[in-house]
């Protein structure tokens, strides 16, 4: 069986990743996962300088999933790549780094600074539903989407990945958009905007009123977008969006994902990652499928 997919001339053992935000950048995982297992380490977001995040409480459970309003807390560029990109070039993996920011600049910054940096792609969030400028406005306006696209396209080194909100009214236009302006893979979803109230106090669970729904619940809302996606777009789709398991995995395959991130499970099930390789090499056996890329696209 070869589980291998190549996406925009980058080529993955199997197509199965973490989800930005949900492992690290891999060293704080690596205790309870091989890394050499996984098709790519998707890093958490990094931006020019460092982000404390917002205030706390930033956490939330929620029926099916969670809620999270971080705010991309991350130590910034010079730490990340004087201590997380050596740590991840030990392992037989693919590195992806996921570039944050607050303007065009920010994001140019960052991607100019990885260029020469042994990494394999970049992924773009400009989807953020809690980072309050910025990102959210560059990820929902089809206009905005091609603009930054098309500026990051122009310094990027490497291959780049959108990727996009589901927090849209139309996911297709938002695909095309990206891919006019040079996008070479989009990923989806990001996290769905949300809110949770504690009845009791009568206040808002999570400081900052609202933050990102990811888990289980997202999943045919992810499914379906990918789907609509696929559809819409020639170029590469990784899908993510409350994977759970491999039977999960496969059905974004199906809907016409090139391949997949596992996100909330990980803080659920830190062996969730290599449980899902495992179950969709166990799927092509029992179905006599000899390629994974056999199955991209093969909902009927």
């Amino acid at each position: 069986m070869n589980t291998q997919v190549t996406i925009a001339g980058v080529t993955f053992q199997n197509p199965v990743m973490t989800a930005s935000g949900t492992f690290g950048s891999g060293m704080e995982y690596s205790d309870f996962v091989d890394l050499n297992k996984l098709g790519a380490v998707v890093t958490k977001g990094v931006a020019n300088v460092p982000w404390e995040g917002n205030p706390t409480p930033r956490v939330a459970e929620v029926y099916g999933g969670m809620l999270n309003a971080i705010g991309l807390q991350n130590p910034g560029i010079d730490v990340f790549v004087k201590r997380d990109i050596p740590f991840l070039q030990k392992y037989d993996t693919k590195i992806i780094v996921n570039v944050c920011g607050k303007t065009v600049e920010d994001y140019l910054e960052v991607v100019e600074r990885l260029g020469d940096e042994p990494v394999d792609m970049l992924e773009i969030n400009v989807s953020c539903p809690n980072v309050k400028e910025g990102a959210i406005a560059f990820g929902q306006k089809p206009e905005s989407l091609y603009d930054i696209t098309s500026q990051i396209k122009k310094k990027a080194k490497q291959p780049v990945i959108m990727k996009l909100s589901p927090n849209v009214t139309d996911i297709a236009e938002m695909s095309r958009a990206a891919e006019a302006a040079g996008a070479d893979v989009l990923s989806m979803i990001n996290t769905i905007t949300g809110m949770k109230i504690d009845i009791h106090r009568k206040k808002f669970v999570l400081a900052n009123k609202t933050g990102g729904m990811s888990g289980p619940a997202i999943k045919p809302v992810a499914v379906r977008m990918v789907y609509q996606a696929a559809q819409a777009v020639k170029i590469p789709i990784i899908g993510m969006g409350g994977i759970s398991n491999a039977e999960d995995a496969i059905e974004f395959l199906l809907a016409g994902a090139s391949a997949v991130a596992v996100g909330a499970m990980n803080f659920v099930n830190p062996y969730t990652t290599v449980e899902v390789v495992e179950g969709i090499e166990q799927y092509m056996k029992r179905y006599g499928i000899e390629k994974v890329t056999d199955l991209i696209g093969a909902v009927e």
